[in-house]
């Protein structure tokens, strides 16, 4: 090992930024604790005693205390890593050991003279914090006005269906009207601070803490936290327990009475009270670490899937899943008792999480902690009570905070100069929880922060400092017992740092961080260092091949772990409970001169390969703990009799699972290439796998094996669709080159053999959906095929011979909208229908044999338009005639009531995969769903609970009232007066405006007034929706009467409004987009229309005018004609209009100039809308501007 120290001092650096954090007065909830408590033990006792960690903590010391005053004096003479003299250097090689090893009494790497002499030099703030402690102030008093209660968690945990509501922080208020109430007063004894007051309590009596004496004593100091350290890990001292015991007559606290793996225990949950509920994660996402929080007799890991973290209890295959975040979970951290679970996200409304990790219940949030970008690094502090975050916005800020009290702002924050690279790796000193160091691959920057501010600095370091490569750094970590820290890089080194005060220096920057500076660089390997940590006063280090190295506090080689044969290594942690060895034997030899047994604790590993393992160190037992795709998941199919799923990735690893019992069956990897597609036959025995080359493979769905020899490779781009006939006779499959490959099986030498029937470019934009069914009138199969270019193809199964598809019709079924997916309508009326939903927020269905479109809905608006639908399949001895629908949209799974008619209570959707969603699929029971998360590596299951989904439809109301909701002011607001106003001044227009003969007043009107009075609401229909609509109306009861419908009465026609108008308004974008396609960009820089091109255009283009009705009705627009022109007055003279029409319209036309002066509609300004994830919402997905037109 080489190491080099600099002998010349750099030039400091650092910037002192720093940032006030104004804090609104507000009473002190905190209660600083007298003895950290950590977990008792699983096993039920008469009489717990509490338990304390086994690893020593250090002072913690009060944020007001000046820098100065909180570090030991720093001198010159500080314990440095690594002397220059030749005895303490240390090798990676075993040959190259040196003799010295520490003795118990001495601390690794700080001679004893040197820690004595340290010791002196403590503030006497601190000694006067300890002796304050060790006084004590006895036992706890019970809390009063606990919140959290059992029954509260119980019900916090129904919701965890609901990721936003489970998300919130229980400092708010339960209920909306408190909510309210508590705004309003904002008082010590409101509802809200109440509530604080109560969330602080619990937390900090689950923290061990002891209420301070006086408001005084609670902002000025905080006391020594002390913990009792041996085998047994329990304490002889008095704890706080007693401060956990409820108040007489008081229901015991969910988060005060937790113990370890408490969650795990439950054998049965109730079930959810929402239609959908998450019930098992498939896959992790492997660029995060995992976090061993149970060893020995369990073994319960944590690990993050997409936008919810897991807590997998492996031995006994269950999970628990901590749901709150609505963007994916970007960093993650445990304390050091592996109680609380700090998460936090990236997204637009990026937000921190603090968990108890054994009541799994949500105990602090932070809401827009970063909106610059949301969350890329997180850290918790030694003795659990501070929180570091690092934004990831182009600027990004460190902030700190105190978690444990009700303020909504960091104690402290600094912001970065963006030149010192993007930092994404945090630490806090285990000693000093005012010191930190984050790292970037580039530069390291130290903090210390008191009262207010956050100080920082970032020495610098080249390859020219040490005249050695340094190579790209991976992670810091303090030294455990000196001022030192260390960096590992890429290239197998480690940087020693210290703080340094050279004599030609001033005193200002002879303290830290300013003085801190990288004193040695150690080659310790070859391979590149990815992972630091620390595990009884030894450091780990972990890297690109899968090796693990334990060093003394002088960077000695103690042991290494070469023979896992692994990937990079992504994480380690160890157990947090100490080795207590029956028989050292059997624990591996130390690499020291002594050969000593290597006594370390157990360990897992996680590995950016999604590979996660156990190592009991005692006999060196490694066993597998997951073993996930590495690469995106898009591929998902269940078994149509059997409780199956599989699975492919793009890594070619295909995966099924029995989702009944959540445990993996069988396996198979496909090198080098990746799958992205799957789909089982009608009888189950055989699964078809697309892949990205576009090869298609036929598998035996049992053992995974190959049903034909080679797999077809007739396209040379991604399969995107796969389905098989309902006989099972046929494959078709589609690809990105939009082309139709149909299989068929067929008897060779009474052999099944599989071979391509035809191929068919039938279509010119992609695929959407390929849809197998049967005639109506025959067994036969029947196939249809679904476009972006809005066409429906079917095709002649019968007539198709080998290489000639033969299509029988093409029939367009948008006009402008694209449709997004199609199925199969369930038989709930004696007509046959096909479903579609397009990206216009419409669901519609077409008669099968006419292609007539018989209905028109407005569809789930959940932000984003339906990307699949699925009709669950009827469970046994259920109602035939109450059917639901699956569905998916960009981030979203919901459910649908059938049959469809735009009611918004029919319909949840929540939040599946913040990324995005990519596939669906249904269990043949129609009890779960699955989705699959593409580039976030899960596939997720999740539980239907159509009873809620029922009780939801049923308190929307019944009958019109949820219609009446959907129109502004609802039944009560002038646009419901207005238009009845229309529709009965539609009855005289149809009697005759000047008709002397008595009137008839109806409830009905004739369908031919159905266009005029959409139009007087404000809704512009072309001549195709008004056709649809009037069909619609005109059909509803042909086959159950057997005439055709002629008016309409006012109920039927407001639903035929809502459904049939635009979901969210008129948008400029249509007509913006519009010019941008058809115009040009003049001499202004805008774009436009001549005025000849235009009225060419309408004239020739989509519903073409006459000349004669494009006169009228541009002369009707701009004034030169009575409102309501030829329908109105009955006749038009187009006398003149030519001239009138070039006078008053330029001869170039902008966007804004068609919109605001010829169809005089107002311009809104642009606004930002919010998407609910439990609750339906009609607003646009992202901000857009939109006209609400009315009359």
């Amino acid at each position: 090992m080489e190491e080099d120290t600099n002998e010349t001092e750099p030039p400091s650096q650092g910037t002192k930024g720093s940032e006030e954090a104004t804090e609104a007065p507000r009473e002190e909830m905190e209660v600083v604790g007298a003895a950290m408590d950590s977990e008792p033990s699983l096993q039920s006792q008469p009489s717990p005693q509490p338990q304390f960690s086994a690893e020593p903590m250090e002072v913690t010391f009060d944020r007001e205390t000046p820098v100065q005053d909180v570090l030991p004096a720093e001198t010159s003479s500080s314990p440095n890593l690594l002397e220059t003299s030749n005895n303490t250097a240390a090798t990676s090689l075993p040959g190259e050991i040196a003799a010295k090893q520490p003795s118990e009494e001495e601390e690794p790497g700080v001679p004893e003279d040197e820690t004595s002499s340290k010791k002196t030099q403590e503030s006497p703030a601190r000694e006067e914090a300890a002796a304050a402690d060790d006084q004590g102030a006895g036992p706890a008093p019970a809390l009063e006005g606990r919140g959290l209660m059992r029954t509260q968690s119980v019900a916090r945990r129904e919701e965890a269906g609901s990721p936003r509501e489970a998300a919130v922080s229980f400092r708010e208020p339960l209920a909306s009207g408190q909510a309210a109430s508590s705004a309003s007063s904002g008082g010590p004894g409101s509802p809200a601070t109440k509530a604080e007051a109560e969330v602080s309590h619990e937390v900090n009596a689950a923290l061990g803490g002891t209420g301070p004496s006086s408001e005084d004593e609670r902002a000025s100091r905080e006391t020594e936290v002390k913990t009792a350290q041996g085998e047994s890990g329990r304490s002889q001292a008095p704890t706080a327990a007693s401060s956990l015991t409820p108040a007489e007559g008081q229901e015991e606290s969910a988060v005060s009475s937790a113990l370890p793996g408490m969650t795990l225990e439950e054998t049965s949950r109730p079930l959810s009270a929402h239609p959908l509920s998450l019930s098992w994660v498939f896959g992790y996402n492997s660029e995060l670490p995992v976090f061993n929080l149970l060893d020995e007799d369990y073994r319960v890991i944590l690990y993050v899937s997409s936008h919810t973290a897991v807590i997998h209890d492996v031995l006994r295959n269950r999970q628990y899943l901590l749901q709150g975040h609505t963007d994916c979970i970007s960093c993650i951290c445990i304390s050091e008792d592996r109680r609380w679970i700090a998460t936090a996200d990236r997204g637009p409304q990026s937000m921190v999480t603090v968990w108890d990790g054994y009541s799994a219940i949500p105990v602090h949030t932070i809401f827009d902690s970063h909106p610059e970008g949301g969350v890329c690094a997180i850290a918790i502090s030694h003795d659990s009570k501070f929180l570091a975050t690092i934004g990831a916005g182009e600027v990004q800020k460190v902030c700190i905070w105190r978690w444990t009290s009700p303020e909504t702002k960091p104690v402290c924050s600094v912001e970065i100069q963006p030149q010192f690279g993007f930092q994404d790796y945090i630490a806090f000193n285990s000693r000093y929880h005012n010191e930190l160091v984050s790292n970037s691959k580039i530069q390291v920057i130290f903090y210390i922060w008191n009262a207010d501010i956050l100080h920082y600095h970032a020495p610098p370091l080249t390859d020219k400092s040490f005249n050695k490569v340094v190579g790209i750094f991976s992670q810091t970590i303090f030294h455990f017992s000196s001022t030192q820290a260390i960096t590992g890089t890429m290239e197998g080194k480690l940087v020693v740092w210290d703080a340094v005060c050279p004599p030609s220096k001033s005193s200002a920057v002879c303290v830290k961080p300013y003085n801190m500076k990288a004193i040695k660089l150690v080659h310790l390997q070859r391979d590149g260092i990815t992972v630091l940590a620390i595990t009884d006063k030894n450091f780990v280090t972990c890297d690109v091949k899968g090796h693990v190295k334990f060093y003394d506090g002088d960077l000695q080689l103690l042991h290494w772990y070469s023979q896992f044969k692994l990937g990079r290594i992504r994480s380690i942690s160890f157990s947090k409970k100490p080795v207590c060895p029956e028989d050292t034997t059997k624990f591996p030899t130390s690499s020291t001169l002594a050969g000593l047994p290597f006594v370390v604790r157990n360990f897992i590993i996680s590995t950016a390969d999604a590979l996660v393992i156990h190592v009991k160190t005692e006999g060196t037992k490694v066993s597998k703990c997951l073993e996930e795709p590495k690469e995106a998941v898009h591929a998902v199919s269940c078994h149509p009799s059997k409780p199956l799923m599989a699975k492919g990735s793009f890594c070619g690893l295909l995966k099924v699972w029995n989702y009944k019992i959540n445990k993996y069956l069988i396996s198979r990897i496909f090198k080098g290439e990746s799958i992205q597609s799957l789909c089982y036959d009608s009888s189950g025995s055989l699964l078809a796998a697309g892949f990205i080359d576009g090869s298609v493979y036929i598998l035996d769905s049992i053992s995974l094996e190959n049903d034909c020899p080679e797999p077809f490779r007739y396209s040379s781009t991604p399969i995107t669709v796969m389905s098989f006939s309902p006989d099972s006779q046929y494959l078709a499959t589609a690809d990105e080159n939009i082309s139709l490959n149909l299989y068929k099986q067929t008897m060779v030498e009474g052999k099944k053999v599989w071979d391509r029937l035809a191929a068919l470019h039938s279509h010119y934009k992609p695929i959407r959906t390929i849809l197998f069914g049967v005639h109506l009138d025959s067994d036969e199969p029947w196939l249809l095929t679904l476009g972006e270019d809005r066409l429906l193809v079917e095709y002649d199964l019968e007539k198709s011979v080998k290489d000639e598809l033969v299509v029988i019709r093409r029939d367009r079924i948008e006009q402008h909208a694209v449709p997004r997916c199609i199925t199969w309508y369930p038989p709930l009326t004696t007509e046959y229908f096909f479903l579609t939903a397009n990206d216009q927020y419409k669901m519609k269905m077409y008669n099968v044999t006419t292609r007539l479109c018989r209905k028109t809905v407005v569809g789930p608006a959940y932000g984003s338009p339906l990307e699949k639908i699925l009709v669950l399949p009827l469970a046994e001895g259920h109602d035939p005639q109450r059917r639901y629908l699956a569905y998916i949209t960009k981030d979203k799974v919901g459910l649908q009531m059938l049959p469809i008619d735009g009611n918004p209570h029919k319909s949840s959707a929540f939040i599946c995969h913040p990324s995005g969603v990519t596939n669906l699929e249904c269990s043949y029971d129609g009890c779960h769903l699955f989705t699959t998360g593409g580039n976030d590596l899960t596939v997720m299951k999740w539980d239907i609970n159509l009873v809620a989904l029922e009780a939801a439809s049923f308190l929307g109301g019944e009958d019109l009232i949820p219609f009446y909701n959907l129109l502004e002011g609802g039944r009560e607001g002038e646009f419901f007066k207005e238009l009845e106003d229309y529709f009965y001044y539609a009855q005289l227009r149809h009697q005759g405006i000047d008709t002397m003969e008595p009137r008839k007043v109806s409830t009905h009107i004739p369908l031919e007034q159905i266009p005029f009075v959409m139009r007087a609401m404000g809704f512009y229909p072309s001549e195709e929706q008004i056709e649809d609509m009037l069909n619609e109306v005109k059909f509803s009861e042909y086959l159950e009467t057997g005439m055709q419908v002629t008016d309409i009465n006012l109920g039927d026609f407001i639903k035929l409004y809502v459904n049939h108008r635009p979901a969210f308004g008129l948008s400029l974008k249509e007509i913006e987009n519009a010019f941008q396609v058809l115009g040009y960009e003049n001499e202004n820089s805008e774009v436009a229309i001549s005025r000849d091109e235009l009225l060419l255009l309408l004239q020739q283009r989509g519903e073409h005018f006459t000349e004669e009705e494009l006169a009228e009705c541009l002369t009707t627009l701009l004034g030169a004609n009575p409102e309501g022109g030829r329908s109105e007055v009955g006749t038009y003279d187009a006398t003149g209009a030519d001239a009138f029409i070039e006078e008053e319209i330029p001869e170039e036309i902008t966007a804004k100039h068609f919109i605001t002066d010829i169809l005089d509609l107002p311009i809104p300004e642009p606004r930002l809308t919010e998407t609910e994830t439990t609750k339906t919402t009609n607003e646009p997905e992202s901000g857009s501007s939109t006209l609400i037109i009315k009359s």
